[in-house]
C-alpha cells in the first residue's frame, strides 16, 4: 500500500497531463459509440471553447501547487488533524480522506455554488453548455475552480491527511469528472443500479437540465451517498432533460469570450429567490 500511494508522490507532471489526456480521449471515443443524446453540433468548436477554460484551469492548479505544498509541509510539522489523532490503519485513512475529500471539496462547496448568489454566477459558466460531453468537464470558471481548490484545501487540512492521499483523490476525480459528464448511455437498470454507490452519467445529466428543480439536484463527483443522505438526489425522465441554464440561454455558449465574462453580465438576472 505504501509504495503504492508513493506512486502519487513521485508521479511527475507529464503523467498527471497524460491521464488527463487519456480521459477525455477514452470519453470522447466513447460517446461516438455509445451516444446517448444524439442532438447535431460541432464537437470539435464546442470543445475548442471548453479547452480554453481548461487551459486557464491549468495553469491556477500550477499556482495552487505551492500552497497545497506549504499545507502539507505545515500538517507534516504539526500533525494537526483528524487523522493522527485516530491513527487507523492506512486503507481506512485513505477511504476516509477520499469520503472527505468528496463531501467537503465535491458535493459541499456544489451545494453553495448553487445556493449563494454570487457562487452561482461564477458556476453558471459550468451550466451554460447546451450540449454536455466530455469536455464539458473541463468548462468552469476560473474563480470558481479557485473555490473549489480552497475547499479542497480545508478538507486536507480537517484530515490531516499526507500528499499522497490528496493526490491519489485527484487522479480518481480527474476520472469521475469525465465520465460524469461523457455524452454516453448505460442500459438504464445497469446505470441506477450504479447510483447506489457512485454518480453515472445518467444521474449527473439530471442535474445539467436548464431549469429548477432538478438544477439544484445530484451535486456528487464520485459518491452519490450525499445526495441521497441530504435529500438532493433525483433521477426523473432523461427524455425531459434539456441542456444549458434558463438565465443564460440568450448568451453564446460557444463563446469563449462571452463565457468567461457571463458572472458579470449585467444581463444575465438572478432568480428568483437568489438575489443579490
Amino acid at each position: 500500500m505504501s509504495e503504492f500511494l508513493g506512486f502519487f508522490e513521485t508521479m511527475p507532471v507529464w503523467q498527471k497531463l497524460g491521464w488527463v489526456v487519456f480521459c477525455i480521449a477514452l470519453f470522447w471515443v466513447l460517446e461516438g459509440h455509445y451516444k446517448d443524446v444524439k442532438i447535431p453540433y460541432k464537437k470539435g468548436v464546442h470543445a475548442k471553447t471548453n479547452f480554453g477554460f481548461l487551459s486557464i484551469v491549468m495553469v491556477i492548479n500550477v499556482l495552487f501547487g505551492l500552497a497545497t505544498a506549504g499545507v502539507f509541509g505545515w500538517l507534516s510539522d504539526t500533525n494537526f488533524g483528524l487523522l493522527p489523532v485516530i491513527k487507523a490503519p492506512t486503507w481506512l485513512a485513505l477511504l476516509l480522506s477520499i469520503m472527505a475529500l468528496d463531501f467537503i471539496a465535491q458535493y459541499g462547496v456544489h451545494y453553495l455554488l448553487h445556493k449563494i448568489p454570487w457562487m452561482w454566477r461564477l458556476h453558471m459558466v459550468h451550466h451554460s453548455d447546451k450540449h454536455v460531453d466530455v469536455t464539458t468537464g473541463t468548462r468552469h470558471h476560473p474563480f470558481d475552480f479557485v473555490l473549489r481548490e480552497v475547499f479542497a484545501l480545508i478538507a486536507v487540512i480537517i484530515m490531516g491527511m499526507p500528499l499522497s492521499f490528496y493526490l491519489f483523490y485527484r487522479i480518481l476525480s480527474v476520472l469521475f469528472t469525465y465520465w460524469t459528464h461523457a455524452n454516453i448511455a448505460l442500459p438504464v437498470a445497469v446505470d441506477k443500479a450504479l447510483t447506489y454507490l457512485i454518480v453515472t452519467p445518467g444521474l449527473h445529466k439530471f442535474h445539467h437540465h436548464r431549469s429548477e428543480p432538478w438544477t439544484d439536484t445530484n451535486f456528487g463527483n464520485m459518491l452519490s451517498i450525499w445526495d441521497r443522505l441530504f435529500g438532493t438526489f433525483v433521477y426523473g425522465d432523461p427524455k425531459q432533460i434539456v441542456f444549458g441554464v434558463d438565465r443564460a440561454d440568450h448568451l453564446d455558449d460557444q463563446s469563449f469570450i462571452t463565457q468567461l465574462g457571463l458572472p458579470f453580465n449585467s444581463l444575465v438576472k438572478q432568480p428568483r429567490g437568489k438575489n443579490e
